[in-house]
């Protein structure tokens, strides 16, 4: 597959998309999609009649299903958005694939690397499309970010540093439940670790340390990456406090800077090394961020790819890999499937 970017502003068909969960990312979801006036939300599957209601109502969604099974079924549906819990993955997304439809799944794609192989071996063999909905990969910043890396600009890769923390507290209860998938490292530590991954690939070597609750999720997790030909990153996510949330990627000849928050839509500043200069891009941006993972999906329907070859699965799978040798190394263990 070409690992090519592509430009997906103009589709000639609509796709339509059923949404497996009426939680709060499926309401921005939903939000973000009416920017895009080629993909439309034509059915909403909910556990929960009231909320299921609810949210059909507030985004105008006529097809109402009761169950998860139902949505999947439903032949006016092209591609399954799944937007539970992330214990709730698999299940979700193999009961999508299972049905014949294309899927995006919520990140974390699932809750370790052998259920992400499981579910990209089920979709291959049934010629559905899957992708991970990591949507920051999909942003108009971090699309010229990856460009001007590839391009040389800053010269070879030295260094990538970047944290996610936030303050969580009662408002997110779930976080907190280690049988709920709380922790930090899947919450917000997939951002840092998967930005790492889309510039420097899969590590050889990983060093992590955490703070756990009583509960025995993580809620503070350091993390050093070593990859081959020198190239480290060191990341850092903590559910107990708000930090920066910025970026850097530093090279040889110069280095990138992400600030506010690298994982939204953002501006960067390029340093040149030599000079010292400064050269600040702005990224104008409308809406939340989450229509650009949409529109690779449609991208990639409407020319036959089963895989994104921005994200693929082989892509996910690795970055799953990691987070699993982090969640062995600083003592966090979730209740396996089944």
């Amino acid at each position: 597959m070409s690992t090519q970017e592509h430009d997906t502003t103009a589709h000639s068909e609509t796709i339509r998309w059923g949404v497996l969960g009426a939680g709060g990312i499926a309401a921005e979801f939903c939000t973000d999609l009416q920017h895009l006036p080629d993909h439309h939300v034509v059915a909403v599957g909910a556990r929960s009649s009231g909320t299921n209601t609810a949210f059909a109502d507030r985004f105008n969604i006529a097809r109402r299903h009761p169950s998860y099974e139902e949505l999947v079924a439903d032949p006016d549906v092209d591609v399954v958005y799944v937007a539970t819990p992330h214990p709730q993955h698999f299940d979700a997304a193999m009961l999508a694939i299972e049905a014949g439809k294309h899927v995006l799944v919520e990140k974390p794609f699932t809750m370790n690397a052998a259920d992400s192989r499981l579910l990209a071996g089920a979709a291959r063999a049934r010629g559905t499309f899957l992708m991970e909905a990591m949507w920051t990969w999909f942003l108009p910043h971090i699309v010229q970010i990856r460009q001007l890396v590839n391009s040389g600009r800053i010269g070879k890769i030295v260094t990538v540093t970047a944290e996610f923390g936030e303050q969580f507290g009662a408002d997110s209860p779930r976080a907190f439940v280690l049988e709920q998938g709380g922790g930090a490292l899947l919450d917000i530590g997939i951002y840092p670790v998967s930005f790492a991954a889309m510039l420097l690939g899969q590590p050889t070597d990983i060093i992590a340390a955490a703070d756990l609750s009583r509960g025995g999720v993580d809620v503070t997790t350091s993390i050093i990456l070593r990859h081959s030909g020198g190239a480290h990153a060191v990341l850092n996510t903590t559910m107990l406090a708000g930090t920066r949330n910025g970026a850097c990627i530093t090279g040889t000849l110069g280095r990138i800077e992400i600030e506010p928050e690298f994982f939204r839509p953002s501006s960067f500043e390029i340093i040149d090394t030599a000079t010292g200069t400064r050269e600040r891009v702005s990224v104008p941006h409308v809406g939340g961020g989450l229509r650009h993972q949409a529109n690779e999906v449609g991208r990639c329907l409407r020319t036959g790819l089963t895989e994104s070859p921005i994200l693929p699965l082989t892509k996910t799978i690795s970055i799953m890999e990691t987070i699993d040798e982090i969640a062995r190394q600083i003592g966090l263990h979730y209740p396996q499937r089944g």
